[in-house]
């Protein structure tokens, strides 16, 4: 099944909501940075609320996400957009624990509970908008709620959970978002944090088989859902060879003699997706020529 958001309304416009099914996205992400089953879900939640949060933008915008603890797993970075294109990494990938108390994987313990956690977004304007909150939780989905309220001030639900098979590969993944709009009564916040409260896991409901509109069916139960739009997500990486000439290029000449004469060609991995690009010896004496 393919992955995807499903963008709605609910209660006459006063509730929008987000759900998305993400198990491709994280389990690709999974492989390409080897993470171990810990790091896999805090990454994979990341992921998916970044991908939530890139479902909000429009156009060409763009966001970057940075969760940075003081756990094992170290800093976990993310990039979405508009178009349901995301990738992401963690410093340390290969963090597991035993399952916590709860029987889940513990995500806080690897994440730590100081930190914080910053939104970068790129709007087309002059100045990038950033916001920045300490970390409340490490479980991320607390997290992301604590930020929409208190930087962007939106009140807000958040929630993600990733399923880790035996052999560590993704079982399943998903999460959503449910922000109110101004107006929205306190009867209408009580009731939804009821029911928010009571929900059942996200990624348990996904295992089942689950789509996005159907979590948002079970969550809002025989409220009239107004579906407004299906972008689906994916992993979707920005290298490329020819960026890595531009990095190296903007080295100076120097240095790049200095890889002709001692390491005969260049050699550069991506972070975010552990692509391995090569510049031979040629295609670095070609480059300093067009720098000429």
């Amino acid at each position: 099944m393919q992955d995807y958001i499903v963008k709605s309304t609910v209660y006459d416009g006063m509730v929008r909501a987000y759900a998305a099914r993400s198990t491709a996205l994280v389990e690709e992400a999974r492989q390409r940075q080897d993470t171990w089953a810990t790091a896999s879900a805090a990454l994979g939640r990341t992921l998916t609320i970044t991908a939530l949060m890139g479902a909000m933008l429009k156009g060409e915008d763009t966001l970057t996400v940075k969760v940075e603890g003081n756990g094992p797993i170290g800093a976990i970075i993310a990039d979405g957009n508009a178009k349901g294109e995301v990738r992401g990494y963690v410093i340390n990938p290969h963090v597991d624990f035993q399952l916590n108390v709860q029987g889940k994987l513990d995500v806080k313990r690897a994440v730590g509970e100081e930190g914080t956690l910053s939104v970068v977004k790129d709007l087309g304007l002059k100045d990038y908008f950033t916001g920045q909150v300490p970390i409340i939780s490490g479980e991320i989905s607390e997290d992301f709620t604590y930020y929409l309220a208190n930087s962007e001030q939106i009140p807000s639900a958040v929630g993600a959970g990733v399923l880790i098979n035996p052999d560590h590969s993704v079982l399943a993944a998903g999460g959503f978002i449910i922000q109110l709009m101004p107006g929205a009564s306190d009867e209408l916040v009580a009731k939804l944090e009821k029911r928010i409260e009571n929900f059942p896991p996200i990624s348990n409901l996904v295992r089942e088989g689950n789509n996005p509109e159907q979590i948002l069916e079970k969550l809002f139960t025989d409220e009239n859902i107004l579906f407004h739009e299906r972008v689906p997500i994916k992993f979707q990486c920005k290298c490329s060879k020819e960026r890595m000439e531009n990095a190296i290029a903007g080295l100076g000449k120097e240095e790049i003699k200095n890889m002709i004469e001692e390491d005969h060609g260049a050699e550069a991995t991506c972070h975010f997706c552990n692509e391995v690009y090569h510049l031979s010896e040629e295609e670095l004496k070609a480059l300093l020529e067009k720098m000429n």
